[in-house]
């Protein structure tokens, strides 16, 4: 999937039950620093490919998520060889380590907590959506969230959502 072998990532609607398929994997690097990130990068235009997994990794395994639609979110472990080429119709991409700054703002701290983030909606036949993955190490707050069809990185030290519009699921 998305020109990467082997990589077959697993979707999910609702963060409870997303925060239950992964809680004892996160609770073992809970603790353990950031050592590097990845990201797929577009070789002609010179930027980030979206659309591609985020790769974080811990000294135990790598952590990759991926955001489509409106509100799929897939995480996945050590499912990602960043030596293989990526075969991707058109284009022309490959891994970059280490280029978001706030990702690299996090390399080096421990790992204190992880939580899914949920929109909260006004239609009662849809009251939440998944919204993000947040990350929080020591005094540094990463986010990875849907940015519709693709994934974006935030470091605020806060939920930029209005208040009262959306709500943690804790993870680790």
């Amino acid at each position: 999937m998305l020109g990467i072998e082997g990589y077959e990532p697993s979707w999910h609607h609702d963060a409870g039950l997303l925060a239950a398929a992964h809680r004892a994997r996160f609770n073992r690097i809970v603790g353990q620093p950031l050592i590097g990130s990845w990201l797929m990068w577009d070789l002609d235009d010179e930027g980030w490919f979206t659309s591609g997994p985020v790769v974080l990794g811990f000294p135990d395994a790598n952590i990759e998520i991926t955001h489509r639609k409106f509100d799929e979110c897939a995480i996945s472990w050590d499912t990602i060889d960043m030596q293989a080429p990526i075969e991707w119709p058109g284009q022309r991409l490959d891994w970059i380590a280490d280029p978001h700054p706030v990702v690299e703002a996090a390399r080096g701290r421990e790992l204190r907590g992880v939580n899914i983030i949920e929109r909260v909606m006004a239609a009662h036949w849809r009251p939440t959506v998944l919204y993000a993955v947040e990350f929080l190490f020591d005094g540094v707050r990463l986010e990875v969230f849907n940015a519709m069809d693709e994934n974006g990185i935030s470091g605020e030290q806060e939920v930029t959502l209005p208040v009262g519009r959306w709500k943690r699921v804790p993870i680790a």
